[in-house]
């Protein structure tokens, strides 16, 4: 078994993900020139960026990753899409992606179960509805509309639409469950945020309560790969 992973930038890579899943990836850098394939293998997950999910002059590469996720989804191939990646697939199939309205979320902060998360492969493990979690965040654009068809999974207060499943086996999380303390610090140390120091000290203190939520999660994707 192994899964296709779209990394869209060196800062943005796998994090937790690798020691998590238990599966061999192939990452593909586009940044780097690599190719965007026309299909995944037996998983895909595609990963965040710096770059708007509309801005195809800066992320040349995106097209064909738009392309490449509605195949998965229409091929019923297991998906993980985390971030740029969700907007990407919620503008694959036919959802709306826009800059948010309430400003940039950053940091360690809940979100909260909605009814079908409680019987989703994934995120059954979050608990009964209005059970929260917490998670790293760093966006600003938002999936304001869902794909038709969609099962809206986890909300927050911040930007409602955080993680939704879509046909068989496709994911979108507007999150990081990658993201490791030093990954998010990365992140920070290329901004102009004031909080930044704060903001780090947020995340590292989450550390064990970001493991325990999201481990499962990505094994739980890994046994819907293997599975598949």
């Amino acid at each position: 078994m192994r899964i296709t992973v779209i990394e869209h930038e060196a800062e943005a890579g796998l994090g937790y993900l690798a020691q998590w899943l238990g599966l061999d990836c192939e990452v593909v850098r586009p940044y780097l020139g690599e190719d965007v394939p026309a299909r995944a293998q037996d998983g895909l997950i595609v990963l965040g960026g710096a770059a708007a999910a509309w801005e195809d002059e800066r992320s040349p590469w995106q097209p064909a990753t738009r392309d490449l996720l509605r195949r998965a989804v229409d091929d019923a191939t297991p998906t993980l899409a985390v971030c740029l990646g969700a907007q990407l697939l919620t503008m694959a199939c036919g959802g709306t992606v826009e800059r948010g309205a309430n400003g940039l979320e950053v940091g360690a902060r809940e979100v909260v179960a909605l009814p079908a998360a409680a019987s989703d492969p994934l995120l059954s493990g979050i608990g009964s509805p209005g059970s929260t979690a917490v998670a790293v965040q760093y966006h600003q654009d938002a999936m304001t509309r869902l794909p038709d068809g969609a099962v809206p999974l986890m909300t927050g207060s911040q930007y409602p639409n955080q993680a939704y499943r879509l046909g068989e086996a496709a994911w979108a999380v507007q999150f990081h469950p990658e993201a490791t303390p030093e990954i998010f610090a990365s992140w920070t140390a290329d901004s102009d945020l004031d909080a930044a120091e704060d903001l780090n000290a947020e995340v590292k203190a989450a550390e064990s309560a970001l493991v325990a939520t999201w481990r499962p999660m990505a094994r739980a994707f890994a046994g819907v790969v293997r599975n598949g």
